[in-house]
């Protein structure tokens, strides 16, 4: 059964990605970057100066909506998780060393984006009776379509969100968590679904501002760890850098020379791997993160867009691209195990159940290369638990606040919703790593569609701000 729904679910993945992603993404992410006159550029020194000029890892507390740093922090927490090590890894795999490059141009242009959501989720944010903040894609698409068509859209990117991250994509990261577990520790997965299970859901209980606290002190420390690691490898690989980063300009172009093929279909598939991994990794466009930033205390609606865009670029400029470095430069180049391959050669080293190298297993075998087997295996187990289990705390919100919006604040509902949600990750440490991957692919170009044109249709909202950055 398991291989039947694969098969369904993969074939139709290719058709979205393929083209539907890729001309959202794109086109969503080259009318922001024009429309705003390229605040991504422009606005850059102001936005990490909002993010690092206070920063601290407490950010005070609020009787509601969280500070700008802690709203940006559940942000980073969803965007950085199984996709910056595992997501990029599968993306180098099937696309080649280039998948890289088109990964930081879907980024760039995801700035934009992303400002642009954060500044239309302040712009249309809304607070409940009970005094919390609700905010997100579905009050924004109301707001460009305030008609039939707009609650249509609503509803549809409400059930696609919920799917998409409360339940399919915590998948992915409980299934990512308990395989590098297994694989460094030997501890079943089963166990390792129940112990992750039990956590998230005493975080779960505490609402946004507990999943705050956490996130606000997790994110930080989490990802200094990492870079820091793989700042220590690159220095052994040094020799072998200029070759990595030359790779990734090289086959960016020219995949066909690594993976086979027409230059054509390799080509589409470099770019179309960059395009999906990449928004599983940063989710600009995607209509995640606009619930973490609609929550945000700021003085005016441009001050969390500028926040957000720092968001997409730890998450793929520094973060992501630590991860390519070291699996380029540990798997591709010298004795590594993939260098001086092409063709069928690569294909059979890369895809298939007797795949030398998957994408589960890149990045602890690049860490192993220098840190040796037991270490490195360990330091990437833990590594994805953290990364996992912060996107899965963020994710769970992000569904929440849909619900919420479905089921008109229904306590009940949200309770229902969370036990589900619970249920769901303990399922993922048991299921098919494959499978997992494809479905929560699949939910996320569903909630693409209805935040793209929504986006698009408030331009001129988002330009406004873009603009005169002193209007609140």
């Amino acid at each position: 059964m398991q291989e039947q729904i694969l098969k369904f679910v993969a074939k139709a993945n290719s058709y979205l990605a393929d083209y539907i992603l890729i001309i959202l993404l794109v086109g969503v992410g080259l009318y922001f970057t024009f429309k705003t006159r390229f605040v991504q550029i422009r606005c850059f020194g102001e936005g990490m100066k909002k993010v690092f000029g206070g920063f601290k890892l407490s950010g005070g507390k609020n009787a509601s909506g969280l500070t700008s740093f802690q709203a940006l922090a559940t942000a980073i927490a969803a965007q950085v998780g199984t996709g910056n090590i595992v997501g990029a890894s599968g993306a180098i795999l099937t696309g080649g060393p280039g998948a890289i490059f088109w990964m930081w141009v879907i980024a760039f242009l995801g700035m934009a984006t992303n400002y642009a959501e954060a500044v239309l989720a302040q712009e249309t944010k809304v607070k409940g009776d009970d005094g919390e903040i609700h905010g997100g894609p579905v009050y924004y698409i109301k707001k460009a379509f305030p008609n039939g068509f707009g609650t249509f859209l609503a509803y549809f990117f409400s059930i696609a969100a919920i799917l998409a991250l409360g339940f399919m994509g915590s998948m992915v990261q409980s299934n990512s968590i308990a395989e590098s577990c297994n694989t460094a520790f030997g501890i079943p997965v089963w166990a390792i679904g129940i112990i992750v299970a039990v956590i998230a859901a005493f975080i779960f209980i505490g609402g946004i501002q507990r999943i705050a606290s956490v996130t606000e002190k997790l994110v930080p420390i989490m990802a200094g760890i990492f870079l820091l690691s793989g700042l220590v490898i690159l220095i052994a690989k040094i020799k072998f850098v200029p070759e990595t980063i030359g790779m990734i300009f090289k086959y960016a172009f020219t995949p066909n020379a690594l993976i086979g093929g027409g230059i054509g279909a390799a080509l589409k598939t470099a770019i179309s791997q960059g395009a999906k991994r990449g928004l599983f990794s940063n989710e600009a466009g995607m209509g995640s993160t606009p619930h973490a930033h609609a929550q945000a205390n700021v003085e005016k609606p441009h001050d969390q867009g500028v926040a957000a865009m720092v968001g997409v670029f730890i998450d793929t400029f520094v973060v992501l691209t630590m991860t390519a470095l070291v699996v380029i430069t540990c798997l591709y180049t010298g004795n590594g195990p993939l260098a001086n391959l092409s063709g069928n050669a690569y294909l059979a080293a890369t895809a298939g159940e007797a795949a030398v190298v998957s994408k589960t297993s890149a990045m602890q075998m690049a860490v192993s290369s220098v840190f040796g087997n037991s270490l490195g295996n360990s330091f990437v187990a833990i590594c994805l638990l953290f990364f996992a289990f912060s996107t899965i705390i963020g994710w769970n919100f992000f569904g929440k606040v849909n619900m919420q919006y479905l089921f008109k604040n229904d306590k009940v509902a949200v309770v229902v919703y969370s036990i589900i949600a619970v249920g769901f990750i303990f399922l993922g440490s048991l299921l098919k790593n494959d499978l997992v991957w494809e479905l929560t692919d699949f939910f996320n170009y569903l909630m693409v569609i209805p935040n793209a044109i929504a986006l698009f249709a408030l331009g001129k909202v988002v330009a406004k701000n873009a603009k005169n950055k002193k209007n609140k």
